[in-house]
């Protein structure tokens, strides 16, 4: 392995963005230095696959095992490269809010209320075609102290691993249709038009009849359709 890839802070959000208020805090206020990576970072650790439990993907049940409170959906795509190559084996982890927007944390303190069968993580693999499948209830939108009345969209944060984990690349997805994207100071740092990339599409086609929506979400990792990631542009 030659290294992991830089990141090309050039094509990122500016660190500096006055509508995110938090990046008034979190800039930093001289000229960032960049670190090679190691030998370690490059081949390990790595995730022991054996790890994973049958509901880990089942976000519905894997906390207690009585289903979660909110609408069923299904989220599923599929992970490859600039070439259109599928991603095998990739570890997918996702976390988010339940359906009135909350999340379990101790710091969350949004007042809608927490649903006790709702942890909000899940984790999968990709199989030998790149694809995913995630069972959860659509997260709820919720308020953040940004300006005087912003909200955050629908979302569901991504976390994809590669061979070791200083190969971890982060991001969030979107759902279709909902009108606070476009409201959203975060989603709206993203350059070159890439939130629409973030978006996923509403997919009938796999949607469950009486049971549960679909939308698909696929994660390209590297080249001119690629995901636009939060902590690396490169891809993995």
């Amino acid at each position: 392995m030659s290294g992991l890839l830089p990141r090309n802070r050039a094509l990122h959000p500016p660190a500096l963005t006055p509508e995110y208020r938090s990046t008034r805090l979190r800039a930093p206020l001289r000229p960032l230095v960049a670190l090679p990576s190691t030998l370690s970072e490059e081949t390990g650790p790595v995730f022991g696959h054996g790890m994973l439990e049958p509901n880990d993907s089942d976000l519905i049940v894997n906390f207690t095992g009585t289903p979660a409170l909110g609408e069923r959906v299904i989220v599923h795509g599929q992970v490859r490269d600039e070439d259109a190559r599928a991603i095998p084996g990739a570890l997918i982890e996702i976390w988010q809010a339940n359906a009135g927007g909350r999340y379990r944390h101790k710091n969350d303190s949004y007042l809608a209320p927490l649903d006790p069968n709702f942890g909000g993580a899940g984790r999968t693999l990709t199989d030998d075609q790149g694809r995913y499948r995630f069972l959860t209830v659509r997260p709820g939108a919720y308020p953040w102290p940004n300006g005087g009345n912003n909200w955050r969209p629908m979302h569901i944060h991504f976390s994809l691993f590669g061979a070791g984990f200083g190969q971890r690349l982060i991001t969030q997805m979107y759902f279709e249709g909902d009108p606070l994207i476009a409201l959203c100071p975060i989603a709206q740092t993203v350059p070159e038009g890439g939130v629409d990339r973030l978006v996923a599409r509403l997919d009938m086609d796999t949607a469950i009849p009486m049971d549960a929506l679909a939308y698909r979400f696929d994660i390209v990792l590297r080249g001119r359709d690629q995901t636009m990631f939060e902590n690396c542009k490169e891809g993995l």
